[in-house]
């Protein structure tokens, strides 16, 4: 199958959120999936399940496969060698987030907040009860990058969890391992437990493979709790599939004093979806990484030919673009000026902390004759605003 062969009708026919939450008349690029069509593998596999009426309660999450399959595959990708039984499962990756702060710190304890970054990261402090600490990210040639020196300043003695998303969104940021090294001495230093989402690590778009926080160090692995799924790299999101590592018992014992029934249920289409990908699915995924190489390089060629007023950097992983266009002095956010003027929909910014205002987010994961429109379509709003 063809991934790009996909038409802007049929994207309008799916019942999720990126197509019908905006007008026909507007182009979505906003929210983080796909329009690729899904892996043939996996489509099978889900038909399978629903031919065979499988739709009961799944397999008892010990004896489904799963962790063992996802043990291997973190051993081949990324060289990183786990205990299958330090494997857990969630609904999804911010459920994880929403229980590691609930149980790896008290309410009014600090958890590091590294912006501009996803919104439930900011969220999830909020509303369990944390005290969020910033330490924005720094924009640099080279993509954004981590102040170490105000990440000690800021660390004080209440906080107790660092929060890390790598691969990094929205700024398409691939930490190095000698970032990486850095931050783990500061957590080792402060004895902070860390929420790693690595929900993107097989996005990866430079030749580097992803580079686990928690296989760089046994002890701060011992801190961390990593998620991971394959609901974004394979466009699964609905079915509700999330993977957590333990780095330790003494986090799992944490995470287990909260009664399983609340960190989720067992998505019998979710598991299959899962293990197809994981055993079938690499061809399909490759070929998406090609197509985003290509995508990424289109914006980056666009961006500097005919919008030399807005700053980016191309992302290292993932399939978001994420624009600077605070020298465009726009009359309004840039989000809502490329939706009124250019019928193209956008994340805006500063959803993603004060650090985005004035940039919007690009999701580029789409075929390239859309790709295209939507250039198109923000170059005739901007000539037309005289930017």
């Amino acid at each position: 199958m063809n991934i790009n062969d996909i038409t802007i009708d049929e994207l309008r026919n799916r019942a999720g959120a990126k197509w019908r939450e905006y007008p026909a008349d507007v182009l979505p690029a906003w929210v983080a999936d796909m329009d690729f069509a899904v892996a043939e593998t996996i489509r099978a596999a889900l038909a399978a399940e629903v031919e065979n009426s499988t739709l009961g309660y799944a397999v008892q999450w010990p004896s489904c496969g799963l962790a063992e399959l996802f043990a291997e595959r973190l051993a081949k990708r990324y060289g990183w060698t786990i205990a299958p039984a330090s494997v857990d499962y969630f609904n999804d990756v911010v459920q994880g987030i929403y229980l590691g702060l609930m149980t790896l710190s008290a309410p009014g304890e600090g958890a590091v907040v590294q912006t501009p970054v996803y919104p439930p990261f900011t969220q999830a402090v909020q509303e369990t009860g944390r005290r969020p600490v910033f330490c924005p990210l720094v924009p640099a040639a080279g993509g954004h990058e981590i102040d170490f020196d105000m990440l000690r300043a800021r660390i004080d003695a209440t906080t107790r969890v660092l929060m890390l998303c790598h691969p990094q969104n929205p700024t398409g940021r691939a930490f190095t391992r000698g970032e990486l090294e850095a931050l783990a001495a500061i957590v080792l230093e402060r004895k902070l437990y860390v929420i790693s989402d690595e929900i993107h690590a097989d996005l990866m778009l430079d030749e580097r493979p992803h580079l686990p926080f928690a296989a760089v160090d046994p002890e701060v692995s011992a801190r961390t709790l990593t998620l991971m799924s394959a609901s974004k790299a394979f466009n699964i999101a609905g079915l509700g599939i999330g993977f957590g590592v333990y780095g330790s018992d003494s986090l799992r014992k944490k995470l287990h004093a909260i009664p399983h029934h609340v960190r989720g249920g067992r998505s019998t289409l979710g598991m299959a979806a899962a293990r197809a990908a994981w055993t079938s699915g690499d061809g399909w995924l490759e070929a998406v990484r090609a197509q985003l190489r290509a995508n990424r390089e289109r914006i980056a060629a666009h961006v500097a030919t005919h919008w030399p007023a807005i700053r980016h950097v191309p992302p290292q992983a993932t399939y978001l673009a994420w624009l600077d266009c605070r020298a465009l002095k726009l009359p309004t956010s840039p989000m809502r000026f490329f939706l009124e003027h250019a019928k193209v929909a956008l994340s805006d910014g500063k959803a993603f902390g004060p650090e985005g205002e004035g940039w919007v987010r690009l999701n580029f994961a789409t075929t390239p004759a859309i790709l295209d429109e939507i250039l198109e379509r923000m170059d005739e709003a901007l000539k037309n605003a005289g930017g």
